[in-house]
């Protein structure tokens, strides 16, 4: 064996182990369990009213825009790439109905685009490591809303950096402005906001 599959087999293997680490624990310890290459992260603090309202919100306004064939998915499964040694699961997904009909995690390559609302315990999660982790995946377009400041921000056109894929394009906005997500522009007129 070269010292590339070596250390392809090692990082398969310690994937797999995070994997059945997150798997045992996912139904035993409140909260929610995500893989990077960094390590397991572990937001333990359950959504708030303002989150969880935000991502109803955005899923039934995308909702009565995009085609009957899209949805956007709220929930359980994850989003995985196991040769990126990567699971995520975001607030919400953009995909078609077909390509959900599927047995376990979602592959991001069918993904029109993920969308997150910032958490109060991590925003760095979102602002920093799924940033970095969504273009690696392949996710064409990743909106970010923080009901921290009530401003976010939509991110597409997958570049190539020598960090790695990275987005090209970063389109902020504040809460009460249209915003658009892939072809889809909704409004973001009350939205919650944390406390």
């Amino acid at each position: 064996m070269t010292i590339a599959q070596d250390d392809a087999r090692r990082e398969s293997l310690r994937y797999q182990a995070m994997r059945d680490v997150v798997g045992a624990l996912d139904d035993t310890v409140p909260g929610k369990f995500e893989i990077t290459k960094e390590g397991i992260v572990h937001d333990m603090m359950a959504p708030s009213g303002p989150h969880e309202l935000t991502a109803l919100r955005l899923r039934k306004r995308l909702e009565k825009v995009m085609p009957e064939e899209l949805v956007a998915h709220t929930g359980a499964p994850d989003v995985e790439a196991e040769p990126e040694g990567i699971m995520r699961l975001p607030d919400l997904i953009l995909i078609a109905e077909a390509d959900m009909e599927i047995q376990g995690s979602f592959d991001p390559r069918t993904l029109i685009a993920a969308i997150e609302i910032v958490s109060r315990s991590n925003p760095d999660n979102d602002w920093v490591g799924k940033m970095r982790d969504y273009p690696l995946l392949g996710i064409p377009v990743y909106a970010i809303f923080d009901p921290r400041t009530g401003s976010g921000a939509v991110l597409s056109d997958i570049h190539s950096t020598s960090a790695g894929p990275r987005y090209a394009t970063r389109k902020d906005f504040v809460y009460g402005e249209d915003v658009t997500i892939d072809r889809w522009t909704i409004s973001t007129a009350d939205l919650p906001r944390y406390l």
